[in-house]
């Protein structure tokens, strides 16, 4: 895409904000790029990582707890230590001047609400909790980071020299490890070996009590956009065929296709905190 093109669509971008004042936002990893939590996809949708944790596979499989504590032990280092960047604290200014009616957001790395935005609706959870699948008790994830390290000494020796390559989940490649070794956390309350993030996993299901949350938020705004998301994964995309239905406009900005593009009535086809710095 052209300079001047680029220069034309933010144009068309600041009228968009300006005709619709509050908007419902639904920010995706594209948006938590910039502050080194990398992306799911490409710019073509294509899936960049290996096959992340499954919901059924966590609940029923040993082996797959085991899995994700041993990769998240050092994946959860990135995620906690990152800060919000540019894009996250210019939605926060959105939220100030009231041009946010809700901000969906799709990450489960915190940022946002660390960036100053109050108004936010984790639609996929939250990393920094967990919870028991046993007794349902939500514990903080730093302080389970200190009993995973605990009760894995050696793995957490061998993570702290290997280079980070962690995802946008907190899931980091430490798979030539011998995963039947690790010891995964139990719960602070009933004892049991069954913590779970309070995380949406691929194959879960979101809370019908979020979504209707966010539906409620797109009937009451003047619109909807799609911020550094593909919306590939439909628990995003439904409220673009929400907002459809109930005739609201629907505007993106994204490097890449998304899903939804025969929806919108605008896209901005760029780098989110480029497009952002712009707007």
């Amino acid at each position: 895409m052209s300079q001047s093109l680029n220069s034309n669509d933010i144009l068309a971008m600041r009228e968009f904000l300006q005709q619709h004042p509050r908007l419902v936002v639904i920010s995706g990893a594209g948006l938590s790029a910039e502050s080194g939590i990398p992306t799911y996809r490409d710019a073509e949708g294509n899936w960049l990582r290996r096959e992340p944790i499954q919901h059924q596979r966590f609940v029923q499989e040993l082996s797959e707890r085991q899995r994700y504590w041993a990769r998240s032990v050092l994946g959860w280092q990135l995620v906690s230590a990152s800060k919000p960047n540019r894009a996250h604290k210019t939605l926060a200014q959105w939220e100030r001047e009231g041009r946010i009616e809700l901000l969906i957001s799709q990450n489960v790395d915190g940022l946002h609400r660390k960036a100053g935005s109050n108004n936010v609706l984790n639609l996929h959870g939250r990393l920094d909790r967990v919870q028991c699948l046993s007794c349902y008790h939500i514990a903080q994830r730093e302080t389970v980071q200190t009993q995973l390290i605990e009760r894995n000494p050696d793995l957490w020796d061998y993570v702290k020299g290997a280079g980070i390559d962690a995802g946008p989940d907190g899931d980091a490649n430490v798979d030539d490890w011998d995963m039947a070794q690790v010891r995964c956390p139990v719960c602070p309350r009933c004892g049991q070996e069954t913590l779970k993030p309070d995380v949406v996993f691929f194959g879960g299901t979101v809370p019908k009590a979020r979504v209707a949350l966010a539906k409620d938020a797109i009937r009451r705004a003047d619109g909807l956009l799609i911020i550094g998301s593909s919306l590939m994964v439909f628990s995003g995309f439904r409220f673009c065929k929400y907002a459809e239905e109930i005739n609201k406009p629907i505007a993106a900005i994204n490097l890449g296709m998304t899903r939804a593009d025969a929806l919108l009535q605008l896209k901005l086809d760029m780098d989110v905190g480029e497009a952002l710095r712009s707007l």
